[in-house]
């Protein structure tokens, strides 16, 4: 795993008392909160620290600092800069900058309104080999020369230590918690994502957007009945195994010899996994020009025969309708038929890849023989790019993407949480995870059946590859047997668990952690309550009661 990743992950915190003297006043703390992604926008953990960033700003005031990674244009867009209130941090960035290290400050402009601290890695590159030699000779971990993110890492770690170093240089006043002492699960702003009773009305409207993307992309070949069609997807960073691409497409493959067999359902699964492309392929923007084309041609025909049919009845006839569309309505929809023919299959991808032969899903798309065939159940669209409502191919954002699916599949090999599956929660639709990522195994610990409450947790721990593949051919063909009546209802009852998932009851387990700390760190100061996990653990259990209930 990448360094600049595991840095982002473990969203390390630590406190720091601020003092002028040898005296250390230990009341007055400063909360450093560190990670990759603080402004910086790679993947979950950005989710984590960005709503977690109101509960800690609630609970440490103007005492509260993020500390990241600085990227000229997301300071720009995300931070508004202002002055260090704090001379302790003054001084601390002052040392680094007159060192010839830039370190930028400001407001994060996000709920809550954090200070963030930003450091300049090109500026503090020419340390790099020295750093290196550091690592080398504290832990016997060499970096390869050419591995950027591992540069970048070691550089924002250095930078990092020399700033709180600046005044815990000559004291024992800074503290931590190792991971096997508190387990903090990763939480959402669920405020955000509530539609109260409307979540049902939600999904229904962005349902009939991805249909229409879909009306274009298979035409000429939309022999499948779309009131009859499922929406699957996955999404996340490219990493084939780690999320576990590989074994989803290998259960594609088995879920559609099943229904070719056993059902009339039709499965459309959406890959959105950002990949190197040059740009949209031609036939996924004919598609969806083609489709324009007959929704006009269509409308032109309806307003005609609707005045047409007014006009009749104004006059108390009821017209002939042999005679009620002349010649050119019909050479009009001739037409608009002849543009739907198509000599090929709809393409797999939207865009034009540029490592085509080599890239992992195609070229296992490729060896699954699954190319959108007529006779083909499930459908593949592969979308290697980050969703957004301003684009020209399917305008919409992931949030509502999401909740125009039925199920979104995360059959992840690694995942030390797993967002994905948790913002399908709280937007009411069902997903599928593995105990081996956090979230799945947090659901099996909090809920007694979690299918019943669509989360299907698969066994990638104690089970082999082949077992847990047809475990989740089995998770998909159980769903895709339900009808529309038994989808909602289960809709219904994955919404509820939302509350389960929010900052409010989730952020206990961080501020536990910090209690921890500080009672380690200074037992005479901070008494550490012997209940205290007894209490966070309650305070989840009763939610887990009322969603059992």
């Amino acid at each position: 795993m990448p360094l600049s990743r595991s840095l982002s992950m473990t969203s390390l915190s630590g406190v720091l008392p601020s003092w002028e003297d040898d005296e250390l006043p230990v009341e007055d703390l400063l909360l450093f909160e560190v990670a990759w992604e603080v402004t910086n926008k790679v993947g979950g953990i950005y989710t984590v620290i960005q709503t977690k960033a109101k509960i800690t700003a609630d609970e440490w005031g103007e005492n509260y600092y993020m500390i990241g990674p600085y990227f000229e244009q997301n300071f720009q867009t995300q931070v508004e800069a202002c002055e260090p209130p704090n001379p302790t941090i003054r001084k601390a960035m002052n040392t680094l900058i007159e060192n010839g290290c830039q370190v930028h400050f400001g407001h994060w402009l996000i709920e809550g309104s954090p200070y963030v601290i930003l450091f300049d890695i090109a500026s503090a590159a020419w340390n790099l080999e020295r750093w290196k030699g550091d690592l080398w000779q504290t832990c016997n971990i060499g970096l390869p020369y050419h591995d950027r993110e591992a540069n970048d890492s070691l550089i924002l770690g250095s930078l990092i230590a020399w700033f709180v170093s600046y005044k815990v240089r000559d004291h024992q006043n800074c503290c931590c918690v190792d991971g096997t002492d508190v387990v903090t699960p990763n939480g959402l702003n669920v405020k955000k994502f509530s539609a109260m009773h409307e979540f049902q009305n939600l999904h229904s409207t962005s349902k009939a957007r991805i249909q229409e993307f879909v009306r274009g992309h298979f035409y000429g070949h939309l022999d499948f009945n779309l009131e009859k069609t499922l929406f699957f997807f996955i999404a996340g960073r490219y990493e084939f195994s780690n999320k576990g691409a590989d074994i989803f497409l290998e259960s594609l493959s088995r879920l559609n010899y099943m229904l070719r067999v056993r059902n009339d359902v039709t499965v459309v699964v959406f890959f959105i996994m950002p990949a190197e492309t040059n740009n949209f392929n031609v036939e996924s923007l004919k598609g969806q020009a083609v489709r324009k084309q007959l929704w006009d041609t269509a409308h032109t025909v309806k307003e005609k025969f609707g005045k047409k049919l007014y006009d009749a009845l104004l006059k108390g006839t009821i017209p002939d309708m042999n005679s009620i569309l002349d010649r050119d309505d019909f050479t009009i929809m001739k037409r608009a038929i002849y543009a739907t023919q198509r000599h090929s299959l709809p393409p797999v991808t939207t865009h034009n890849m540029l490592k085509d032969s080599t890239d992992p899903i195609l070229s296992n798309i490729r060896r699954i023989g699954l190319f959108n065939a007529r006779s083909d159940r499930v459908k593949i669209i592969f979308h290697p790019e980050f969703l957004s409502s301003t684009s020209p191919l399917l305008p919409m954002d992931y949030e509502d993407f999401v909740r125009g699916c039925h199920l979104g599949v995360f059959p992840s090999y690694y995942e030390p949480w797993g967002y994905t599956p948790g913002e399908c929660t709280v937007m009411g639709i069902p997903s599928v995870t593995t105990n081996l990522s956090g979230f799945g195994c947090f659901m099996e610990e909090h809920v007694s059946d979690p299918a019943a409450y669509g989360i299907y947790v698969m066994d990638r721990r104690f089970r082999s590859a082949d077992d847990s593949c047809n475990q989740l051919t089995q998770f998909m063909f159980s769903f895709c047997q339900q009808s529309r009546r038994q989808r909602i209802i289960q809709r219904n009852r994955t919404e509820r668990l939302s509350d389960l998932l929010d900052w409010r009851y989730l952020g206990r387990f961080y501020i536990h952690a910090r209690h921890l700390a500080l009672s380690r760190a200074f037992p005479e100061k901070f008494k550490m309550d012997p209940i205290a996990p007894l209490k966070v653990s309650n305070t989840v259990q009763k939610k887990r009661e009322f969603v059992n209930e």
